[in-house]
């Protein structure tokens, strides 16, 4: 199974790490995901994705909470092949 296809950070499950391709939104939401962190080539681990309760990520050592149509909007890959 080829784990570095790209997908919505929506349908990443709690624990994994994935860093984040692209961010498919307009220029307002962008640049509220920028101000928290949630950039292109940044690592992001979801800490909760639980429905119906919230969307939780770690990035940079702060936890945020999305709602899930802005983790929609967020493409990642997983990390496992980058080593940095």
């Amino acid at each position: 199974m080829d784990q570095t296809h790209v997908r919505p950070l929506s349908v990443v499950g709690a624990g994994e790490t994935v860093r984040i391709v692209k961010v498919n939104a307009g220029r307002c939401l962008n640049s509220r995901l920028a101000a928290m962190g949630l950039v292109p080539n940044t690592k992001v681990t979801v800490v909760s994705n639980a429905h119906p309760g919230p969307f939780v990520v770690n990035v940079k050592g702060s936890k945020v909470m999305l709602g899930r149509g802005m983790a929609h909007k967020i493409s990642v890959r997983s990390d496992l092949d980058a080593s940095a």
